[in-house]
């Protein structure tokens, strides 16, 4: 067989075959790259600005989500709690996530097994997309509202 001269019209060269994607196909595949259930990042997706989400990944109770949308959140074993962690490695008032306008920080209380940010023990650390929390054996990743992703020029 002889090749003949391409004429264009192969689908290999017809810019009508080019898909482009969109922001949401990005997100979609954003989540998908960082573990994310398409449940779990419609629900990541559909945060209000201000707010954001704590997953479990680790530890007891994976698969949890915890909604950050209050100035101060408490998470510890008491059950009064705002996240109730029940586990004897969590003190009854063990951390606190504190909203400063669009951005979160989580401050240790003073508890006897400590918190990790990125693996890191710490006393206070401000918190961005993908960062684990360690509150005794719970490993939780903290994703904030897309609204207030720098990249949307909020």
């Amino acid at each position: 067989m002889v090749d003949s001269p391409n004429d264009g019209n192969s689908p290999a060269e017809d810019a009508s075959s080019t898909q482009r994607f969109g922001p949401d196909f990005e997100a979609q595949l954003h989540g998908l790259e960082s573990g994310l259930s398409l449940e779990e990042q419609e629900i990541i997706d559909a945060l209000p600005s201000g707010s954001a989400l704590l997953i479990v990944r680790r530890g007891p109770g994976v698969g949890a989500r915890f909604l950050l949308d209050q100035d101060s959140t408490v998470a510890g074993r008491h059950p009064d709690a705002d996240i109730f962690l029940d586990d004897v490695t969590v003190s009854r008032r063990h951390a606190e996530f504190v909203r400063h306008g669009h951005s979160f920080e989580v401050r240790d209380l003073g508890s006897l097994n400590g918190t990790y940010f990125d693996g890191v023990l710490v006393d206070q650390a401000l918190l961005h997309e993908g960062a684990e929390v360690q509150v005794g054996k719970f490993r939780m990743t903290f994703y904030p509202s897309p609204d207030d992703s720098p990249e949307r020029g909020s």
